[in-house]
C-alpha cells in the first residue's frame, strides 16, 4: 500500500544511513561514496534470517563471499567480499568488518608505497562475527514474531481504521446533516427576516399611506378651512358692502331730514323775526332775546350744512344737535306767543297815548325836514351838487320797482292760496328755491357748480329733487314767476345777513348770482328790484319824504327796519346796508367761469363805475355815504383800477381832495368812525399806488376744490 511505502521511506530518513550526506561530484574528486559516513555499521536484529539462509549455500562463494570458521572457539568467525566492504558490529558484539576499496586507498596514503603490495591480500580477507544458532533462532523467531505483530498490528490498525472511517463517515454524515439543518435554520431565518422585512416594507407602505391619506385628509380640511375662510372673507365684503351701502343711505336720508329740519327752522325763524318786528315795545328786550337765540340755531345748523357741502353725510351726533336745534325753535317761538299774547293786551291800552304822541312828534319832523330841504337845496345851489339821482336813474329805479311789483301780484294767487295742495306746492318750491341758496359758501367750487346747476334747471322749468321728492315750477301757472321771485329776494336776503357777517362769503353769493344773472336775465331785474327796495343807496337814490308820508313808513323807505319796538338802531341798519352793497360790488366784477356763451355780463363793471360818478354829484348822508363808499371801493376797487386805469385815479382824487370834506362837514362828531375808516383807505391807496384783490376773491384753485 501506499501508506506503507511512505511510512518506509520515512523510517530509512530517520536511519543512521539516511542521515549521510551525499556529495554528486564524489566520483570526479576520486572520492568514496560512503567517505563521509563514520559511524560503525551494525547488524541488524534481523540478520540472523540472513545468515540462516547463507548457511544453506555454499561457504566458499556466496555471491562473492568467502566464509571463513576457525576451529579455534576465541576466534570470530570472517566472511570475505570482494566488493566494497564495511566493518559491521552485531548487537551482540559480533563484528563484521568490511573495508572499501577507497578506505584501503586512504590507508595506503599514510604508508610507504613500497608496502602496499604486501599489506593489500590481508585488507581484502574482512571477517564477520556471527551468533550461535540459538541466538539466531531466537533472533529468527523473534523476527516472527514481530512480523506477526507487525500484521495484527496491521489488521488492528486496519480495523481501526476502518472504524475511524466509519466514525469520520457517521460524523461527516451528522455534519452533513447538521450543516443541512444549519442551512435549513439559516434559511428559515432568512425568510423570517424576508418576511420580518416584508412585513416591515408594508408595514411602512401601510403607514406611509396612512400618512399620505392623512395629508390628503390634513390638505382637504386645510381646503375647507379655507374655503370657509374665503367665503367668510367674501360675505364679510358682501357685508361690507351692503353697510356701505346702508350708510350711504342712511347718510342721504339723513341729510335730507338735515336739509328739512334746516328749511323748518329757517321758516321759523322768519316767523320769529316777523313776529319780532310787529310785536309792540313792550316785549322789544324779551323778543330781541328770541331773535338773536333764533339766528344762533339758525348759524348751528348751517354750520353743520356746510360740512355737507364737503361732500360729507351728517352724523347721527349732527343729526341729534340739528334736531336739538330745531326743538329749541319751536320753544323760542312757543314762548314768544305766549309772551306775546300776555302783552297784547297791555299794547292795545298804551296804543292811544302812543298814536297821540307820535302823531305830535311826526308833525314836529315834517316841519323840520322842510327846513332841513330848504337849507340843502340852498347849500346844493352853491357848490354844485344834486340831491338826488338824475332822471335817467331814478327811471330805471322806478322801473324795475314796477316789475317787481307786477311779479309779486302775478303771484299773489299762489302766495295767499288756502288750498291744501296748493299750500304744499308753494312751501316745497320755496324749500327748493331758498335752501340751496343759503348753502353756497367759499368751500368747495364742486358743491358750488352743483347749486348753480339746480337753480338753473329750476328757474328753466326742470323737475328738481327736494327732499326725495320731485320739485318742478310747471306744476303750477304761477309757479315760476313764484321761484324768480323768491331765489331773487333770497340772493338779496343772503347779502344783507351772511354777506354783512362774514365779508368774504359775498364772492361766491355774487358770481353765483351772476351766472344765473346771465342765463336768465328777468332774475337780474327782480334782484335789483329787492335790492334797490332794502338798500335805495345801491342805486343810488335817496328818497324824499313826501307830504303825509309817516314818519316810520319814511324809514322803511329809507332802509331801516321798524316794528311795533321801534326802529332799528343805526350799526344795525349800517352792517346790513354795507352787505348788499357788499354783494352788488361783487356781482358787477364777476362772471361765471362755466359759461359756454362767453359773453359780456349783462349788468358789468360799467355799472359800478356809474354808481360811483353818481354817488360822487350827490349830496353826502352822514355815516351811510362815508360806510358804502368803503365797503365799495374796497370790494371793487382793484377791478375798477384795471379797468379805467388814470380816470379812477381822478376820481379817488376828487374823492380824497374835494368830496371827503364834504362827508366830514355833515357828520356829527359821534360818526366818525367811518369816515375815518374812508380816509384812512384813500391816503393807502395814494400813497402804495395800487390797490390789493380784496380779500376772499375766488381763485382758480377754488374751482378744482
Amino acid at each position: 500500500m501506499p501508506s506503507d511505502r511512505w511510512e518506509t521511506l520515512q523510517a530509512l530518513k530517520n536511519s543512521p544511513k539516511g542521515r549521510i550526506s551525499f556529495n554528486p561530484y564524489w566520483s570526479a574528486r576520486g572520492e568514496d561514496i560512503l567517505s563521509g559516513y563514520e559511524d560503525s555499521i551494525s547488524l541488524s536484529s534481523q540478520s540472523g534470517v540472513i545468515l540462516q539462509k547463507l548457511d544453506s549455500q555454499s561457504p566458499q562463494n556466496a555471491d562473492g563471499l568467502s566464509y571463513t570458521d576457525q576451529s579455534s572457539p576465541g576466534l570470530t568467525p570472517s566472511v570475505s567480499f570482494t566488493g566494497s566492504s564495511r566493518d559491521v558490529t552485531s548487537k551482540d558484539n559480533t563484528t563484521l568488518y568490511l573495508k572499501t576499496e577507497h578506505e584501503q586507498a586512504n590507508d595506503g596514503n599514510n604508508q610507504p608505497p613500497e608496502n602496499d603490495a604486501d599489506e593489500l591480500p590481508c585488507r581484502m580477507s574482512p571477517t564477520i562475527s556471527l551468533l550461535s544458532p540459538e541466538a539466531m533462532a531466537m533472533a529468527g523467531r523473534i523476527v516472527r514474531f514481530e512480523k506477526e505483530q507487525h500484521k495484527k498490528a496491521k489488521m488492528a490498525f486496519r480495523v481501526r481504521q476502518e472504524l475511524q472511517e466509519k466514525l469520520v463517515m457517521v460524523v461527516a454524515s451528522t455534519e452533513s446533516e447538521q450543516l443541512k439543518r444549519f442551512e435549513e435554520l439559516m434559511e428559515l431565518k432568512q425568510r423570517q427576516e424576508y418576511q420580518s422585512m416584508r412585513d416591515m416594507m408594508e408595514r411602512e407602505t401601510k403607514e406611509s399611506i396612512g400618512r399620505q391619506e392623512k395629508l390628503k385628509e390634513e390638505q382637504r380640511h386645510r381646503l375647507k378651512i379655507q374655503n370657509l375662510r374665503l367665503r367668510e372673507v367674501e360675505q364679510q365684503r358682501l357685508r361690507e358692502a351692503e353697510l356701505e351701502r346702508q350708510r350711504l343711505a342712511e347718510g342721504k336720508e339723513r341729510l335730507r331730514n338735515l336739509n328739512s329740519i334746516q328749511e323748518e327752522i329757517l321758516q321759523l325763524n322768519q316767523l320769529l323775526e316777523s313776529s319780532a318786528q310787529t310785536q309792540t315795545t313792550v316785549l322789544s328786550a324779551s323778543l330781541g332775546t328770541y331773535s338773536m337765540r333764533g339766528n344762533q340755531l339758525c348759524s348751528q345748523v348751517s354750520e353743520i350744512v356746510r360740512k355737507t357741502a364737503e361732500g360729507q353725510y351728517p352724523t347721527v351726533e349732527d343729526m341729534t344737535e340739528a334736531e336739538r336745534a330745531l326743538h329749541e325753535m319751536r320753544n323760542q317761538i312757543r314762548l314768544m306767543q305766549e309772551e306775546a299774547a300776555k302783552a297784547q293786551e297791555e299794547e292795545k291800552k298804551k296804543e292811544l297815548a302812543e298814536s297821540h304822541r307820535q302823531l305830535v312828534e311826526l308833525k314836529m319832523q315834517q316841519e323840520e325836514q322842510k327846513k332841513a330841504e330848504q337849507l340843502a337845496k340852498e347849500k346844493a345851489h352853491k357848490q354844485g351838487l344834486q340831491n338826488n339821482a338824475d332822471d335817467t336813474t331814478l327811471k330805471w329805479y322806478k322801473e324795475l320797482q314796477d316789475s317787481l311789483t307786477q311779479c309779486t301780484q302775478s303771484i299773489e294767487q299762489l302766495s295767499s292760496s288756502k288750498d291744501v295742495q296748493t299750500k304744499r306746492l308753494k312751501l316745497e318750491l320755496q324749500k327748493v328755491a331758498t335752501i340751496p341758496i343759503s348753502q353756497i359758501s367759499s368751500n368747495s367750487g364742486s358743491r358750488l357748480r352743483e347749486i348753480f346747476e339746480k337753480i338753473d334747471k329750476l328757474l328753466s322749468g326742470q323737475a328738481v329733487v327736494s327732499g326725495g321728492k320731485s320739485v318742478s315750477s310747471s306744476h303750477h301757472p304761477q309757479g315760476l314767476d313764484f321761484v324768480y321771485y323768491k331765489v331773487a329776494e333770497k340772493f338779496v336776503k343772503q347779502g344783507e345777513e351772511e354777506a354783512a357777517s362774514h365779508h368774504e362769503a359775498a364772492f361766491p353769493i355774487g358770481v353765483a348770482a351772476s351766472g344765473i344773472w346771465q342765463l336768465h336775465p328777468r332774475f337780474g331785474d327782480l334782484f335789483l328790484g329787492h335790492l334797490h327796495k332794502k338798500c335805495p343807496y345801491a342805486v343810488p337814490h335817496y328818497p324824499r319824504m313826501k307830504d303825509g308820508t309817516p314818519v316810520d313808513e319814511y324809514q322803511r323807505i329809507l332802509g331801516y327796519r321798524v316794528d311795533d319796538s321801534g326802529v332799528e338802531g343805526q350799526d344795525s341798519f349800517l352792517k346790513r346796508m354795507s352787505g348788499m352793497i357788499r354783494l352788488y360790488a361783487a356781482i358787477i366784477q364777476q362772471r361765471w367761469p362755466f359759461d359756454s356763451k362767453n359773453e359780456m355780463p349783462t349788468h358789468g363793471l360799467n355799472h359800478g363805475w356809474r354808481w360811483l360818478a353818481q354817488m360822487l354829484n350827490m349830496e353826502p348822508i352822514a355815516d351811510i355815504t362815508a360806510t358804502l363808499l368803503f365797503d365799495f371801493l374796497e370790494v371793487c376797487g382793484h377791478a375798477l383800477l384795471k379797468s379805467y386805469q388814470g380816470q379812477f385815479w381822478k376820481v379817488i382824487l376828487l374823492l380824497k381832495e374835494q368830496y371827503l370834506p364834504r362827508i366830514e362837514a355833515v357828520t356829527g362828531s359821534g360818526q366818525m368812525g367811518s369816515v375815518s375808516r374812508l380816509r384812512l383807505f384813500l391816503e393807502k391807496l395814494l400813497q402804495e399806488g395800487h390797490i390789493s384783490p380784496p380779500k376772499g376773491q375766488l381763485t382758480s384753485m377754488f374751482w378744482r376744490s
